[in-house]
């Protein structure tokens, strides 16, 4: 598909936070990606995606972090503008690093407030049910659009002891309520099981977007570097890996050094008379 099809095909009217609402009345699946610079999240938005997620997941996969704890606000917000400035159809949901929504109302208002003031995006999103229902209801005062996130949160993985299916049904269905009756516009549901998901999706008013919680969640997220098969090390087992960006680069740069190397590049076709 090319471009213009593809942006024919998707629309080009601006995503917003009440549309996705009624994506979800209407039965229509949410796309949702993470991007982190302006290339790809150009490639991402023509594609047609809906909602762009400028995750904390960046420590991981564009810093080298273990987890996601290391990345700053300063360095959410300089990555956000970029993936702002490029987005003209997505949605943009910023993550609000670790430790920020524990800081207190106040200081949580203020920096989801610089990010909305400092990048062209329009959400954030947090961590958390029940404990946070305070805060998300202090910034959806605000006037700042909230995306929970319940079930699997990375910034906790010290407390849960790793990268653990959540199996809690009742205290997973609660965080989940709790975070709609704060605000929330929509709720990720991460690593949990899909019956559990699929309770949360039929009692929510709001989108459910799924990321190992099965297929009935109203809209899929996935970090971008496991989709297009760019991550090295471990891959969760809900990953799917649409292309094998990694060995392509691999090989382009091994075909780059050898022809730089035997004089054969840059040849005649590629320098100026």
């Amino acid at each position: 598909m090319t471009t213009a099809t593809s942006k024919k095909k998707s629309g080009m009217k601006k995503i917003t936070v009440p549309q996705l609402i009624s994506m979800k009345r209407a039965g229509q699946k949410i796309t949702m990606l993470t991007a982190y610079d302006y290339t790809m999240a150009s490639l991402l938005d023509s594609a047609g995606i809906d909602t762009l997620l400028v995750g904390d997941s960046m420590a991981m996969v564009v810093q080298g972090h273990e987890n996601t704890l290391p990345v700053t606000l300063d360095e959410m917000i300089y990555h956000a503008e970029m993936v702002g400035r490029a987005a003209k159809r997505a949605l943009v949901v910023v993550d609000l690093p670790f430790p920020i929504n524990h800081q207190g109302v106040y200081q949580t208002v203020i920096a989801a407030g610089r990010i909305l003031k400092e990048t062209r995006c329009q959400a954030v999103k947090l961590e958390g049910g029940a404990e946070q229902a305070e805060v998300i209801k202090a910034l959806v005062s605000a006037g700042i659009p909230v995306m929970a996130h319940v079930g699997l949160r990375p910034q906790s993985v010290h407390t849960m002891g790793g990268y653990k299916i959540q199996r809690d049904k009742e205290q997973l269905i609660e965080d989940a309520i709790a975070a709609q009756e704060a605000g929330a516009f929509s709720i990720v549901l991460e690593c949990i099981p899909s019956e559990i998901a699929k309770i949360a999706t039929e009692r929510l008013a709001i989108p459910t977007i799924g990321i190992g919680a099965g297929p009935d969640c109203d809209g899929q997220v996935l970090v971008i570097n496991d989709m297009l098969g760019m991550t090295s090390g471990h891959v969760p087992s809900f990953v799917k890996a649409y292309a094998n960006i990694r060995e392509v680069i691999s090989n382009a740069a091994q075909e780059w050094c050898e022809e730089v190397r035997d004089g054969s590049y840059p040849d005649e076709a590629h320098s100026f008379e």
